[in-house]
């Protein structure tokens, strides 16, 4: 890679630009739910949803936040209002959660739900402890109908994370009301703070109604009255700096062990700039690039030993270390998956596995190779031989989408549906069922024919607007903000930054043990 050349100046420009755009959409999430609402809250002396997680963790310790686009492109505030990310408590990490109060009183939308359901099965697969930084007003009711049904999975997650002993804690800093109440009720901590925290199943109004009875938020659901009457609160702190230093305790205290083995205690950092994987990756996805280039930058020491390197070369696979965590990783070369490719993917996984070996899947893939030939061949019975290897392995995955990655080349290339730990994508990256001139070519070429088994005349300028249409939606919603707001991925993050959440995700994963699958489903050979 020439990076004094013309070309690379490009795609770095590009990029650039991208990632501009994706800090201006950042930048909403962060906002909360603007001035007017933030400037209410500190009024009320309480501080902010992203302060409470600074002062929450370790000084000077990263934290890897999860989801900051979600509901981007709905009609929710970008964000979701919540924030969740994995970050170090007490050298402890933990999955952190934290209701953004400026945000609708931090009701949950949809897009909320979503997000915390994610935060849960990430906590979940890689053992990791919970604290909920609570302080919200409940459903945002008038989208009930989409998540009290599939909301009580998130009651259901507390406790099954307590059955398997990960612990949950629970900071009530202000509302945690109605279906909310439970939050506190089922973590296995509760820390509220004095004269702030009001939990009850329904407030003084409601009681009101349904009973008659006269009551206030104090004597129904005050702090005090439950760590002193009730037993809900299981320590009361005088304000909210106090409830993060009774919560940090409390994950001092937890006797917290990783069942994942140690990363090399020494390792060599890459012999390449980061800084140059902003210039790898063509602006024009057509054109291919090297994932090798992007490896030497992320691994330690640019040290990779490639594995099948003369076979099946539109796939790089090969052994390296990241951050002293060894890792075997797949990634696509020139876009396109053959039967070669397939197989030599689907030995690499087996590999992997029998070693307990962690996989990174790097995409950039338009998928599957079609035609006569192909067929002929046995690229379906070979793509299947993969995916299956996928689907059935038991180690760890990580995927970052690069470029593109584009029908069941998504698939096998372990995509949302496949389960990794985390699914990263950087900005340049598109996903969908496949290109947007393709699937326009697709229908129109079905329109054409269907018109000629009725005997009609084709309309041209119809078919003409009918593709130009269908390709401006597909590009759109091909796009890594969109699909980041659908919870698709896990984050869009700066190539630059790539060995370093690579990392982090390494680090949590091995709070768990790292174990391969003890044998696979049937491959059609």
């Amino acid at each position: 890679m020439d990076a004094a050349g013309t070309e690379f100046a490009g795609n770095r420009e590009a990029m650039l630009a991208k990632l501009a755009e994706l800090e201006a959409e950042h930048a909403k999430a962060i906002a909360g739910g603007g001035e007017k609402y933030v400037e209410r809250h500190r009024k009320r002396g309480k501080l902010l949803a992203r302060e409470r997680i600074e002062l929450l963790l370790d000084e000077d310790s990263p934290f890897l936040e999860l989801s900051p686009l979600a509901a981007w492109g709905t009609n929710y505030h970008v964000g979701g209002s919540v924030i969740t990310g994995i970050g170090v408590v007490e050298g402890v990490e933990c999955m952190i959660v934290a209701n953004d109060p400026t945000v609708k009183g931090g009701a949950s939308n949809p897009s909320s739900l979503k997000k915390g359901l994610r935060a849960a099965e990430i906590a979940a697969e890689n053992r990791l402890p919970t604290i909920n930084l609570v302080e919200s007003g409940g459903a945002d009711l008038p989208t009930q109908k989409e998540i009290f049904i599939p909301g009580g999975r998130t009651f259901r997650n507390l406790t099954a994370a307590s059955a398997e002993r990960r612990p949950t804690v629970a900071l009530v800093f202000g509302n945690s009301t109605a279906g909310g109440a439970y939050l506190p009720g089922m973590s296995d901590y509760v820390v509220m703070v004095k004269e702030r925290a009001k939990v009850f199943l329904g407030g003084p109004p409601l009681v009101k109604m349904a009973t008659g009875e006269e009551s206030d938020d104090e004597s129904l659901g005050g702090a005090e009255m439950h760590a002193r009457r009730s037993g809900l609160a299981d320590y009361l702190a005088v304000d909210e700096q106090d409830a993060i230093r009774l919560g940090r305790a409390i994950v001092k205290r937890l006797n917290w062990r990783k069942l994942g083995p140690s990363p090399k205690p020494e390792y060599e950092e890459p012999r390449y700039d980061a800084e140059e994987l902003l210039g790898i990756v063509p602006g024009d996805l057509k054109i291919p690039f090297d994932p090798r280039e992007v490896i030497a930058r992320i691994v330690d020491g640019s040290d990779f030993d490639e594995f099948k390197p003369l076979y099946g070369t539109s796939l790089v696979t090969g052994w390296a270390d990241l951050h002293g965590y060894p890792v075997g990783i797949l990634a696509n070369a020139q876009g396109v998956l053959f039967s070669e490719e397939s197989q030599k993917a689907t030995q690499f996984i087996q590999l992997a596995n029998q070693t307990d070996t962690p996989l990174i899947f790097l995409h950039n893939t338009t998928g599957y190779m079609v035609g006569r030939e192909y067929e002929q061949a046995g690229i379906i019975k070979h793509g299947s031989m993969m995916i299956n290897a996928v689907s059935n392995s038991r180690v760890p995955h990580i995927s970052v989408l690069m470029g593109a990655s584009y029908g069941a080349g998504h698939y096998g290339m372990c995509g949302r549906a496949y389960g990794p730990r985390f699914l990263y994508a950087w900005p340049s990256a598109k996903s969908a069922v496949m290109g947007p001139q393709q699937l326009a070519g697709v229908l129109s070429i079905v329109a054409r024919a269907s018109a000629a088994g009725r005997g009609q005349p084709y309309d041209e300028e119809a078919d003409k607007a009918m593709r130009a249409m269908v390709e401006q939606q597909i590009e759109a919603e091909s796009m890594p903000m969109f699909l980041s707001g659908m919870l698709y991925d896990d984050g869009i993050i700066d190539p630059r930054d790539t060995r370093t959440v690579l990392g982090m995700s390494l680090s949590a994963i091995h709070n768990g043990p790292i174990r391969g699958a003890e044998g696979f489903g049937v491959f059609r050979m």
